[in-house]
């Protein structure tokens, strides 16, 4: 809540977020429930950087973001300048490079940080479609957060809902989860076993403070977060959501 020129404004994290200060450094056009934006945020929070936070349509994804080319996917920044930068790891490393003189990707062993958010682009962002479908039960829950969280129309937001759990879990979560070997939760604890590992006795993987690295995989679990049926099946890693609340403790949450 807040008071500015006579006005009472109110604002949730579920509208679009403009931070007021002098002047925004971009926009984010994003999707509620995308597991890529919320890696953006979760730098940009972590930056305390005043943005536009643009919700889209989830129908009329290509549309919304044309000016971006043949990307037609979320997210995608928009700097102040006009800059136009997709894919959430280039955009992550392009906001901290011109707005944090790219300090939170330097890292003297370079091989390690790369190691590590390739990890993470690619175990965690393959593990999130299983434990979010992985069930019957929580195909339904999360499409009906989905539908709940995103802009859609009010009767395709229902029609999304109750049609589009079996595709999710029969086809695309099932195919995921075959090819891991693991049930979802199960899947989940193996990873956080291997970051927690990774981190050993230090705080974050950047060690006193949080890295980069660290951010995309505190965005990857906030996107599990919103949907409370899923993240019952995380949030019992005792190491991993220390690790998670520390994040969550570090972070400007907006």
């Amino acid at each position: 809540m807040r008071f500015e020129y006579g006005r009472l404004l109110i604002f949730t994290k579920e509208d679009v977020f403009v931070c007021f200060m002098s002047e925004t450094v971009g926009s984010l056009y994003m999707l509620n429930t995308c597991p890529f934006t919320w890696k953006v945020r979760a730098l940009l929070d972590h930056l305390d950087l005043p943005h536009e936070r643009v919700k889209i349509n989830p129908l009329k994804i290509k549309k919304s973001v044309s000016f971006a080319g043949d990307w037609g996917k979320t997210p995608v920044w928009k700097m102040s300048d006009g800059e136009v930068v997709v894919d959430s790891t280039p955009i992550m490393k392009r906001i901290d490079e011109v707005y944090n003189n790219g300090n939170l990707w330097k890292m003297e062993d370079q091989i390690r940080r790369d190691k590590w958010m390739e990890w993470a682009d690619t175990k965690m962002k393959d593990a999130t479609i299983p434990i979010l479908y992985g069930s019957i039960g929580s195909a339904l829950s999360t499409t009906r957060s989905v539908a709940k969280h995103e802009r859609f129309g009010f009767f395709t937001g229902r029609i999304y809902a109750w049609l589009g759990f079996p595709i999710m879990w029969g086809i695309i979560a099932k195919k995921r989860t075959k090819k891991t070997g693991m049930m979802p939760g199960e899947l989940w604890h193996h990873l956080l076993d291997e970051w927690t590992e990774e981190i050993g006795e230090n705080s974050f993987f950047g060690g006193n403070t949080p890295h980069i690295v660290d951010l995309a995989v505190f965005g990857y679990m906030q996107s599990i977060e919103m949907h409370s049926k899923a993240f019952r099946l995380i949030e019992n890693h005792s190491k991993g959501m220390l690790w998670f609340n520390r994040m969550r403790n570090s972070v400007v949450v907006q």
